[in-house]
């Protein structure tokens, strides 16, 4: 009896410990469902927030948590909005800044007097100032229409080739216009072009007037020159009584100034006769080492004064068809050049030879040469290197000589190196 008792005692302690270690269970296993429920309403509250950030609103914030390890995250998500925040000012503020240079850039190149348009390959309009309305008419039919609808080259160069080339705008007859077009460096509009146009008629008519001024005026110098000139030999052949050595030479003198001012009016003059006419040639037969010898008699007293020595090799002969006055004045004035800029007391060499069926004839100084920047300006007009040196001249006889030797269906070139030397070659077709 008393064993039955004992047993009956000791299952009920056992249940009654079984019971307790169920109850401690069941509490841990809601401890950690709460823990799970915590888990997701924050992970949810992150997700909510990332959301809000994502949509634009970096004003969004995660609460304090009381969890601690929570709450560290929650901070350090909040600071990353807070630089994104920031960032978003910053852009925001660039952008503006951007827009105002912009604008301020759009309104300096609505300003210019020039027309600047871009190109695609194909030459159609992409883009374009406002006063393209001025000059092509306000029709607002160019945006990708081709230049070639609204302008006529001048010339035979394709569009891509035009520089400072006159054109032709279509509704714009009465003005003048040049052009220019550069393919623009950049990766990403390689095949576009930039072309910009100018109104040149005001330059233009300036430089009319002035051209009409300067060709009467030099006519107007002649007659008087050509008396002088002409009073100069009757003094010279004493007409008017014997002159001892001082008086010749001091009339000589004057002669000889005398005639490079009728030489400098010539120019002048027949520099204007090209524009308006072209040059007239009166050609016949003449032999190049006799005309070379004959102008290098000439220019010999005028090289003797700073002692240079025209040297002459002739390496081939020929007879061509020559206007002998103009190819003498070319030759004169490369000479003279050659005197002018040489070296003092130096040879300057006259070369005459043949070539693939031209003749060629070469002038060569050992002096001050020319600058790399200026060889391609030697041959325009009015471009003279006495002004460097401050001595006189008009900056037109290199720009004659050129006319003439290619009104001979010929060229002239140069070549130099700066304080080496200087060489000019003139090829004539045999």
């Amino acid at each position: 009896m008393s064993l039955h008792i004992n047993l009956y005692v000791l299952l009920i302690l056992l249940i009654i410990t079984l019971l307790g270690v169920i109850n401690t269970l069941m509490a841990k296993i809601n401890q950690t469902k709460n823990q799970h429920n915590d888990v997701s309403d924050y992970v949810a509250s992150i997700i909510n927030t990332i959301n809000s950030v994502r949509y634009g609103n970096l004003i969004a914030r995660l609460d304090k948590h009381p969890n601690k390890d929570f709450n560290e995250v929650s901070k350090c998500i909040n600071r990353m909005i807070e630089t994104l925040n920031d960032r978003e000012k910053m852009i925001v503020e660039y952008q503006g800044e951007l827009r105002r240079k912009n604008d301020f850039l759009q309104v300096i190149i609505n300003s210019l007097s020039d027309c600047i348009l871009v190109l695609d390959e194909d030459y159609k309009i992409i883009q374009y100032t406002k006063n393209i309305n001025q000059w092509f008419g306000d029709d607002k039919k160019y945006l990708n229409s081709s230049i070639l609808k609204h302008i006529k080259i001048s010339n035979e160069k394709e569009i891509n080739e035009l520089n400072e080339d006159e054109i032709f705008i279509e509704n714009s007859n009465d003005k003048r216009y040049i052009a220019t077009v550069t393919k623009l460096n950049s990766e990403e509009h390689s095949n576009n072009y930039l072309m910009i146009i100018k109104d040149v008629t005001n330059q233009k008519e300036i430089e009319t007037l002035k051209e009409d001024f300067v060709a009467t005026l030099t006519h107007d110098l002649k007659v008087p020159i050509i008396a002088e000139s002409n009073m100069l030999n009757f003094l010279l052949s004493e007409k008017f009584g014997a002159l001892n050595e001082k008086q010749r030479e001091a009339i000589e003198n004057m002669q000889n100034s005398n005639k490079e001012l009728l030489e400098l009016v010539h120019i002048v003059l027949d520099t204007y006769k090209l524009k308006d006419s072209g040059i007239e040639l009166y050609k016949q037969p003449v032999v190049l080492s006799k005309l070379i010898n004959e102008v290098a008699q000439e220019m010999q007293p005028i090289a003797d004064v700073t002692k240079n020595s025209l040297i002459i090799k002739i390496k081939e002969d020929n007879e061509l068809l020559l206007d002998k006055m103009q190819m003498k004045r070319v030759l004169k004035n490369l000479i003279q050049n050659a005197i002018l800029y040489g070296k003092s007391n130096s040879d300057i060499e006259i070369k005459l030879s043949a070539k693939d069926k031209n003749a060629l004839i070469k002038v060569k100084d050992y002096g001050k040469g020319i600058p790399k920047e200026d060889i391609a300006k030697v041959f325009n007009k009015y471009f003279s290197a006495n002004k460097k040196f401050r001595k006189i001249g008009t900056g037109l006889g290199l720009y004659l000589s050129k006319a003439i030797v290619e009104a001979h269906e010929g060229t002239l070139v140069v070549q130099s190196e700066e304080n080496k030397y200087t060489e000019f070659c003139i090829t004539l077709p045999l």
